[in-house]
């Protein structure tokens, strides 16, 4: 029987969806938009040609067309969801780039046009530890007392090393001092983190997590890197052949690390879902279902449940 405290279902790890009808009481539908921004990391601002995992949308396969305004988008998101979840409210996902790097009237004009839409119950912000304002964390702050506001911070590793060959452009100091003054202002923070990155070991992805267990952060998603069409990491791919993980090697490490998060620390994303027209490798990587399966089975195999190493 399973007895962990953040379930009403098989899952041994603390889910969105759980979190979310505790949250709302009812089905919360995330709906991914992309609101054109751009990155400093691909116009020079810290960086140039932004992360070498990153694809043309910038992360943004599953939002809208950016040429079509955000109503239309959202409105065209959701009636697909509506087919799997009808009566359901919503999230406004600004997944693609980095969603606080622009003047703060015109986040103002983006966020308040979805969140003027029925039933929209929050926004998700993904952005970088170095783009956030403190105009803009204000702004934040005053709009977490009207809506649920989440903040998602790409990280992806802790390793300098890894950091550079990856050009994340930002240091672990910095993302630490964000990820604090976003704690003091109440705004629920989520943080991306990639395993399989070039030359990463075991060890290292769970020293990733363990770091991440001890700044007080609420959620994580947790990612497979993914060798796509078009980006400088295909060309490294096709050099160097670096080992990526099997499945197998995925789920056994996800596992672990999830044994040393905090049990109220929502797991969000627990493999990557690329698109597979882009896709390279690893060929498994687009058979969600059966990663996120093999995770469950894994899990109570083994008798293991997220924070019984703390």
């Amino acid at each position: 029987m399973n007895t962990f405290i953040y379930s009403n279902t098989n899952k041994r790890y603390h889910t969105l969806d759980y979190f979310y009808k505790n949250k709302f009481g009812c089905k919360v539908s995330k709906i991914s938009l992309n609101a054109g921004f751009s990155c400093p990391n691909l116009d020079g601002t810290v960086g140039y040609g932004g992360c070498i995992y990153c694809s043309k949308t910038g992360s943004g396969e599953y939002g809208g067309n950016p040429l079509e305004d955000l109503t239309t988008q959202f409105n065209k998101q959701k009636q697909i969801m509506d087919k799997k979840w009808p009566n359901s409210k919503y999230i406004a996902y600004f997944q693609a780039r980095t969603n606080t790097y622009a003047p703060l009237k015109v986040l103002k004009e983006k966020y308040e046009e979805v969140l003027k839409i029925d039933n929209v119950v929050g926004i998700a912000i993904a952005t970088r530890s170095d783009s956030i304002s403190d105009d803009v964390l204000n702004y934040l702050e005053e709009l977490n007392k009207k809506t649920f506001v989440t903040v998602e911070l790409g990280l992806q590793t802790i390793h300098k090393k890894t950091s550079t060959l990856i050009n994340r452009c930002h240091t672990l100091e910095n993302f630490e001092k964000m990820v604090k003054k976003l704690q003091e202002k109440h705004i629920f923070t989520t943080i991306h983190i990639i395993n399989g990155l070039p030359y990463e070991t075991e060890e290292m992805m769970l020293q990733t997590v363990k770091y991440l267990n001890k700044i007080n952060i609420d959620g994580i998603k947790i990612h497979m890197l993914s060798v796509l069409k078009n980006t400088t990491l295909e060309k490294l791919y096709e050099k160097d052949k670096f080992p990526l993980l099997s499945l197998e090697e995925y789920v056994k490490i996800v596992c672990q690390q999830l044994r040393y998060l905090n049990p109220k620390i929502v797991v969000e994303r627990i493999t990557g879902d690329p698109d597979i027209n882009d896709l390279i490798a690893p060929s498994w990587l687009p058979k969600k279902r059966i990663v996120i399966n093999s995770i469950d089975k894994y899990m109570a195999k083994n008798n293991i449940y997220q924070g019984d190493k703390l």
